[in-house]
């Protein structure tokens, strides 16, 4: 079977790092419990320190060998790369993290960042299992792995007032981030671009269909 959604690591390390990915669940849930300051410097501390060693791995030998040893089997092609030096996507996480509780209030960025982790693993490992036909850029089975396992998440996650205006709102949101999901490789981390995809899309759909709903998503008692 010719699967669409292949990659430069095995399907078994594939597992792992979605395994490591799905632990960024904790972003948003430890979000959920904590104001938005202390937030900002947790996440702009471990964002330095990813940074750091990310970079470092380029510049100092010793860092590098000590990622090559531990990290390179679930890394890309790309993320490998010593021309280009890419970051790799546990950075993009973190910062794609502080970016979105910098700019979204927290009620967005709990759906937003949820809807990254969880439908973005089930779509590469869903999509490299069983995609065998191409939709855009990737499979369309992993596509639809990603929408069905959004529309889960935005129908669990906090809102505003519950009303059915807000479910609509984060479905459209879903369906915005399938799509960047699906068109981002080439072009942009799909870490960042997601999330960000979504909260601008949840958010102005919000003030265009609740206009008088911004103090309150800013003030949402989570």
């Amino acid at each position: 079977m010719n699967h669409i959604d292949n990659t430069t690591i095995n399907y078994r390390d594939e597992l792992v790092r979605k395994g490591v990915h799905f632990c960024s669940l904790s972003i948003p849930t430890i979000y959920y419990f904590i104001p938005r300051f202390d937030a900002i410097v947790i996440l702009s501390v471990l964002t330095f320190v990813a940074l750091a060693l990310d970079i470092g791995r380029f510049a100092i030998p010793q860092v590098g060998v000590f990622f090559n040893k531990y990290f390179a089997f679930m890394m890309r092609k790309h993320e490998l790369d010593t021309k280009k030096k890419n970051l790799n996507g546990a950075s993009y996480v973190l910062i794609s993290a502080l970016a979105c509780v910098i700019i979204f209030p927290k009620v967005i960025v709990v759906t937003a960042f949820a809807i990254l982790i969880i439908s973005d693993s089930f779509a590469a490992l869903i999509g490299r299992r069983f995609g065998t036909r191409k939709f855009l850029s990737k499979s369309l089975e992993g596509t639809i792995a990603f929408f069905i396992t959004a529309v889960v998440v935005v129908l669990v996650t906090p809102k505003v007032y519950y009303l059915p205006i807000e479910f609509v709102i984060g479905f459209i949101a879903a369906f915005v981030g399938t799509i960047v999901e699906n068109i981002s490789f080439g072009f942009a981390d799909d870490n960042l671009s997601i999330p960000l995809a979504i909260g601008f899309t949840m958010w102005g759909l919000y003030l265009l269909l609740l206009p008088n709903v911004d103090l309150i998503l800013k003030n949402v008692p989570l």
